[in-house]
């Protein structure tokens, strides 16, 4: 599964990197609630994706949440991450790892990287508002 490929062909078809416009064009329902203990969280139910954001978090951090949870809508739909995550012993950092590497790859673009080339991690993370392990995601 080539995370970069499948971001490049969604934004190709979207012709956006915003998660809020991809989504919108997919008919993916956003609820935006008072969540507790998580961020955001995807669910698909009867047919429907849906996505779950905590209201309560600025606007960038929103979008990352979006960007994250469509990875795992389009990387692990059949997977039920809280379930396995409350009720297994079964580790999702892997599947965690993944969709933030997606998140990573819609919401920075090569050309964006291109420009910050003689930036470190640490000045790109500054720069773009994300931590820098997702920063360094993004790199590798």
């Amino acid at each position: 599964m080539d995370i970069k490929k499948r971001v490049n062909a969604l934004v190709r078809k979207h012709q956006s990197r915003d998660p809020f416009t991809i989504i919108r064009g997919l008919n993916v329902i956003v609820i935006y609630a008072p969540l507790v203990g998580v961020r955001g969280f995807y669910q698909y139910f009867q047919r429907n994706n849906i996505i779950y954001i905590d209201e309560n978090l600025p606007k960038h951090e929103q979008s990352f949440v979006c960007a994250h949870e469509l990875g795992h809508m389009f990387l692990h739909k059949n997977a039920n991450a809280i379930f396995m995550d409350t009720r297994t012993q079964f580790n999702t950092h892997r599947y965690e790892v993944e969709a933030n590497t997606f998140a990573m790859e819609l919401l920075i673009g090569d050309d964006i990287l291109a420009e910050c080339e003689e930036y470190t991690i640490d000045q790109i993370s500054h720069l773009l508002g994300y931590q820098k392990e997702l920063i360094q995601l993004r790199l590798h």
